[in-house]
């Protein structure tokens, strides 16, 4: 048995890069630095922690039926080039983290390749809201789940996959260190300037439909508003997509880049439009109230109103199962729409007040404050490693 452990991960975009940066920092806490090394594909916060990406994490971050159509022989070709990386590197262990399409024909590759290669999914598919025979999919190709919602255990624990609940990195986010002030310094903002923060997405077929979207409203705003501060938080997937795309806008808006400027950002605040995502969760940890938004292509609309069973998409509120934050999907994601309901929360604060109340009571219904689940999952990898008999 090698002295140094060689950890596999495996994240297909910027959430999931998040994801593993975390898991792979509390892997390092608990097995030295020395002790483990780590292979596989990331993002920028990966490849801070040592994972060299043997290609850019945007070639596999896609969304929708008929993207993923196009990029299908793109994904296939990555997926080979990992399983290739994992043949060379022979790790120890494999995390396969979210992106459902991307990480199962990953894990599902290195199955066939490596039998006896100890495999873990980090984050399930939802299948309590569509497709639950993903479920078994998945059971057939993995060998344990680290799940992020209390409620996902039983949809696959029935199809015989040991799963474990580590919680969702959101309500673990430490925001003491975020910082009205320092944004405020960044963009030339005054103390008492009105901020709309806009959170376009993380993976380019998002940016590509919300920009246009995004950019009517806040144009809608803006010429009302005059004094309205614009500030565009850009994931690292796709800020070079957002700079461009705002450089465009009719209406000036700042570009702002990295977690600190961004969580800065929630913070300082006075109203946030965001796609739907994580962000949401972090904005409603941030006590920043906010607008939801999302479109993707007309077909993959279609085929998951069919298939949905779900009645909001933010994932607070599906908990509270009510609109705590306002939903704008597919039609009704227009620019009007938008500005509307952004207008409604700048000039009432009330409002905004209500609404911060709301989101702060459903996220301690949801686990706030609880352990960090990149240590419970990090204690579940070398659990997992010690069962194998690959660590003392």
């Amino acid at each position: 048995m090698s002295l140094q452990l060689t950890v596999m991960l495996v994240a297909g975009e910027a959430s999931g890069d998040a994801l593993g940066a975390g898991l792979a920092r509390a892997l390092k806490a608990r097995l030295g630095e020395g002790g483990v090394r780590f292979v596989g594909v990331g993002g920028a916060a990966m490849a801070k922690e040592g994972v060299e990406s043997p290609f850019d994490l945007a070639d596999v971050s896609v969304i929708g039926a008929v993207e993923g159509l196009m990029a299908y022989p793109r994904i296939l070709r990555r997926v080979a080039e990992t399983a290739r990386l994992a043949a060379r590197e022979k790790p120890d262990i494999a995390v396969l983290i979210d992106s459902w399409g991307f990480t199962l024909r990953v894990a599902q590759s290195l199955r066939r390749q490596a039998p006896d290669l100890p495999l873990i999914k980090y984050v399930g598919p939802q299948v309590w809201a569509w497709r639950p025979g993903r479920a078994k999919t998945l059971a057939r190709t993995v060998d344990h789940l680290l799940t992020i919602h209390t409620f996902d255990a039983p949809y696959f624990e029935a199809e015989g996959l040991p799963t474990t609940f580590v919680g969702a990195s959101a309500l673990a986010l430490d925001l003491s260190g975020a910082d009205n002030a320092r944004l405020r310094d960044a963009v030339g903002a005054e103390p008492d300037q009105p901020i709309l923060v806009v959170l376009p997405g993380s993976r380019p077929a998002e940016i590509k439909r919300l920009s246009p979207v995004f950019e009517d409203a806040v144009h809608r705003l803006t010429t009302e508003r005059p004094e309205l501060c614009v500030v565009v938080p850009a994931a690292a997937t796709v800020a070079e997509e957002v700079k461009a795309k705002v450089a465009r806008w009719r209406s000036p808006a700042q570009v702002v880049e990295g977690d600190t400027l961004k969580f800065d950002a929630m913070k300082a605040a006075t109203v946030a439009l965001a796609c739907s995502g994580t962000v949401t969760s972090e904005l409603a940890m941030a006590g920043c109230p906010m607008v939801v938004a999302y479109r993707t292509g007309e077909l993959g609309y279609r085929v998951m109103k069919l298939l949905l069973r779900l009645r909001f998409l933010t994932l607070f509120n599906i908990a509270a199962d009510e609109a705590i934050a306002p939903e704008f999907i597919q039609h009704d994601c227009t620019g009007p729409k938008l500005a509307k309901a952004i207008a409604e929360r700048l000039d009432d604060p009330g409002l905004r007040a209500r609404q911060i109340a709301a989101q702060s009571a459903i996220l301690e219904k949801m686990g706030r404050g609880g352990p960090n689940p990149a240590d419970l999952a990090a204690d579940e990898v070398v659990r997992v490693l010690r069962e194998r008999g690959l660590l003392a």
